[in-house]
């Protein structure tokens, strides 16, 4: 299939539209508030460690929920988790905007908000990105996914750049305003989907059984099983770095909320040109190899990041590293969507949120690092620990698949 007929068969489905336009919506605010909150928290305490924190609430629910998301997403319609989704987050964003605007904001607000935020998020691969593979033909998943991907990298670049702008000009307040309207934005998209899906009875205490039954079905098979432990690995020890960088560069190369913003976008460009790539053809060579290797590259150019002498060349680093972080994010979602048998999908891809969760511990890691060696110093101790975490789990997963070759020929 040419590149031509791919997208033309993406474009012309109403629901996979829908679905992509509220992943940009959702996505640009989620990043365009992560680097919103952590200004506002620089600025009214002056430290990294809080900044970590109010960080780590986004995605702190992934941790804890990301499991029971999936187990519920076969059990209660996946539309319906979308709206009563945006909508809350959109109440809980507006409500942060009118507090700023009374100047009655202070960083637990901002960190609670994020942790509402965080607990729709924590449904986003279950539900959203689920319905994203499931509602083009089986020969177009791959594309669907990677156009989605790389919409995510696009959303991640331009989410923190309008952040620091708005940020330098209108504060806290001006900034989740903009949020809270996209997120209502993103609710009446998701009110016009046309989903159906077939709904098996939810049981409370069958919860730890079917949790039960997809982890020994990860842990049985090689592809998914490799695709958790990197995960872990990259949300542990690769991607927490960004927690860092309100104060690298306020502190460290001395610049504008702007800059910052420029420089938070820096490695979503590179994932936005890498995604490019993928989205105009079939993915080359092995999921594996892709998945892995896009990691190591990713964190030997962030852990080369802080010895960088200029603010410029530390952002092309990034941008460098965003190459591998565009194959590492396509190919998490496609080898578990082409792997995963439909009737346990929805629970491993809420395993899978539960391996994002793992982000929360790291960023916390890197904020009390940051207390110790620096924010520098910290940067490049983690992503070293996660490099080598990746390559433990790279060999590891060649192995099992060595063991199983009737997987690879299922490679997306």
């Amino acid at each position: 299939m040419s590149r031509t007929e791919g997208l033309r068969g993406l474009l012309s489905s109403t629901t996979f539209l829908r679905l992509w336009a509220i992943g940009g919506c959702v996505n640009a605010m989620r990043w365009f508030e992560v680097l919103a909150a952590a200004l506002f928290t620089l600025d009214m305490t002056g430290s990294g460690l809080a900044v970590a924190v109010v960080s780590a609430a986004r995605t702190l629910p992934m941790l804890f929920l990301g499991a029971f998301a999936g187990v519920m997403a076969e059990a209660v319609n996946r539309k319906r988790v979308l709206v009563v989704g945006q909508l809350v987050t959109a109440v809980a964003s507006a409500t942060v905007a009118i507090l700023a605007v009374l100047g009655q904001a202070q960083p637990w607000h901002v960190a609670l908000s994020a942790l509402i935020a965080g607990i729709v998020w924590s449904t986003e691969m279950s539900t959203r990105r689920r319905m994203v593979g499931e509602c083009v033909p089986p020969t177009l998943v791959a594309r669907a996914l990677a156009l989605d991907t790389l919409t995510n990298s696009i959303t991640r670049m331009i989410g923190p750049i309008v952040a620091g702008t708005l940020y330098q000009f209108t504060g806290l307040g001006g900034a989740f305003t903009l949020s809270a309207l996209l997120y209502l934005l993103a609710a009446l998209l998701a009110m016009g989907l046309k989903y159906e899906q077939e709904i098996r009875r939810f049981v409370l205490s069958h919860v730890p059984r079917d949790l039960a039954e997809a982890v020994g079905f990860a842990r049985g098979h090689a592809v998914i099983a490799g695709v958790l432990l990197v995960t872990i690995a990259m949300n542990l020890l690769g991607f927490p770095y960004s927690a860092l960088i309100a104060p690298i560069g306020r502190n460290h190369f001395m610049v504008s909320p702007a800059l910052v913003g420029m420089m938070a976008a820096a490695e979503s460009f590179g994932a936005f040109l890498g995604g490019l790539w993928l989205a105009g053809g079939d993915p080359p060579g092995k999921g594996r190899t892709l998945m892995v290797g896009g990691s190591l590259l990713f964190l030997v150019c962030v852990a080369l990041m802080p010895l960088a002498p200029l603010f410029w060349l530390a952002s092309a680093l990034l941008v460098i590293g965003g190459f591998g972080s565009a194959a590492f994010a396509n190919m998490q979602t496609s080898l578990i969507i082409a792997h995963a048998p439909p009737h346990i999908r929805s629970r491993l891809m809420g395993l899978l949120t539960v391996c994002i969760g793992a982000g929360p511990v790291g960023i916390l890691l890197v904020g009390v690092l940051a207390s110790v060696l620096g924010p520098l110093g910290a940067v490049s101790a983690i992503e070293l620990a996660g490099l080598a975490a990746v390559i433990a789990a790279g060999s590891l997963w060649r192995r099992r698949e060595q063991r199983q070759p009737a997987l690879v020929a299922r490679e997306v």
